[in-house]
């Protein structure tokens, strides 16, 4: 978060409309090394039905891009509160940040070199990405990981997918899939930087071999490794399963709230690398004695719930459709003091004390984010011998509102509770479509086509 318009989604001061169409990828892919051997997937109903929530964005070793897939027990055993990011650490190409430190808070990923916004992010095959700034904040999901099936990521560009343009990767997520046993678990951790992570779930297992109801709750709070850069998370997820011999029906809930004392900064000086590696700079100021004090309260605060609905159907062996829809609402401000402001800069006019003219002042302030994010994705797969055919799409719209508010000023200015020093409101609507075919020629030829239509709109 280096500036109001370069990091979370808080503002924006962007004016674009454009739409594009892309022929994204034809390709020839020749086998001479020895075949690999994997599950047959000719037919969809050798794909569980869980699985056909990701079938369209996620690509096989028959697909010509390169990719990793992290199953919940090859990260089970690391999963300590950290974020998603971080689990993924080890995985070729990858580097991960963590503004705290110790993996917990603000974490960041890169892939091939390209930052989270060329990442392309789907939760069950819906768009996470901010529709603004393109960036991922896996602080607003704490402990997903515990509610996390299955992950893959596509290294370079990948195939086409809902949300972002995938220009630098794709990672699309799979929540927990339902439990046929009934089942509960207490989970507890404690580390480095008073870093503990607490986490209840509970599974009913299928009812009448039909119904499940499954949910988690988790606590997760870290001191960080730099100078006061404190975590206090807390989430939750939900979920209702209904389960039919070709039908899946879930009802999801989840999401998180956050808050986090601001520690992006990094540092400028040397010296201070090398002698004092933990010193923060976010909060800092100057008392009126010249006393270098910080501002306690200088913190990221932030509330963000995700609904989802899914209808899988696999209407015969070959033949298999997802319907999905969405609901995601964000709100939240992130909270600094500073020093010497000008009142122009805040709408506000210069005051006389004393026969002098004052224009600059000390202030705390409060930049906020209103958000509500919608829509429908789709998908229709066909599989047969030789083809395997997907057609996908979706439609989405992003209603953000962005205003400022100063709380505190050490010299009072002609303004009114609550008065918006900015005050703006943008809309972002994303429909788009794809098709993706993979066709074996031969034991050792295949085709794999893939072509999308995009057409977006942002006004603010």
């Amino acid at each position: 978060m280096k500036t109001l318009f370069n990091n979370r989604h808080y503002g924006t001061k962007t004016l674009s409309r454009y739409c594009f169409a892309s022929f994204f990828l034809f390709s020839l892919i020749g086998f001479s090394q020895e075949q690999l051997t994997v599950a047959d997937t000719t037919k969809t109903k050798d794909i569980p039905l869980d699985e056909v929530l990701v079938s369209a964005v996620r690509v096989t070793v028959q697909s010509p891009v390169t990719f990793s897939n992290l199953r919940k027990e090859e990260f089970q055993s690391r999963n300590l509160g950290q974020d998603i990011p971080i689990m993924m650490n080890y995985l070729p190409s990858v580097v991960t940040t963590t503004d705290a430190g110790a993996g917990v808070g603000y974490t960041g990923i890169r892939v091939r070199g390209s930052d989270a916004t060329r990442v392309n992010v789907t939760i069950n095959g819906i768009p996470y990405n901010d529709s603004e700034s393109q960036g991922t904040f896996w602080v607003n999901m704490p402990d997903f990981a515990s509610s996390t099936e299955s992950l893959q990521l596509q290294r370079g560009v990948g195939t086409s997918t809902n949300g972002a343009g995938a220009f630098g990767a794709s990672l699309n997520l799979l929540t927990d899939s339902y439990s046929k046993e009934a089942s509960g678990e207490i989970s507890n951790s404690y580390g480095s930087f008073n870093t503990r992570k607490h986490t209840l779930k509970f599974s009913t297992g299928l009812m009448n071999d039909k119904f499940e109801i499954a949910g988690r709750l988790s606590n997760i709070v870290s001191d960080g490794y730099i100078d006061r850069a404190s975590s206090d998370l807390k989430s939750y997820f939900l979920q209702g399963t209904y389960v039919g011999d070709n039908t899946l029906i879930k009802a999801l809930a989840f999401g998180g709230t956050q808050k986090t004392y601001q520690a992006w900064y990094g540092l400028e000086d040397p010296d201070l690398l090398v002698n004092n590696r933990t010193f923060n700079v976010a909060g800092m100021y100057f008392d009126d004695e010249g006393n270098m004090q910080f501002y306690d309260n200088e913190t990221d605060n932030y509330q963000q719930d995700h609904y989802q609905l899914h209808w899988n159907e696999r209407w015969s062996d070959n033949w298999s459709t997802n319907l999905a829809f969405h609901y995601t609402k964000g709100k939240g401000y992130f909270e600094q003091y500073r020093e010497d402001e000008d009142f122009a800069d805040y709408g506000l006019n210069p005051i006389t004390l004393g026969g002098e003219t004052i224009d600059v002042t000390d202030l705390i302030r409060r930049r906020w984010l209103d958000n509500d994010f919608y829509g429908t994705t789709f998908s229709l797969n066909y599989k047969k011998d030789n083809v395997d055919f997907i057609f996908g799409g979706g439609a989405n719209k992003y209603e953000g509102a962005h205003f400022g508010e100063i709380i505190w000023a050490e010299f009072a200015s002609q303004s009114e509770i609550r008065d918006c020093y900015y005050d703006d409101f943008s809309t972002k609507t994303d429909v788009n479509f794809f098709a993706k075919i993979n066709y074996d020629l031969t034991e050792k030829w295949r085709l794999f086509g893939d072509i999308q239509f995009r057409n977006v709109g942002f006004n603010a």
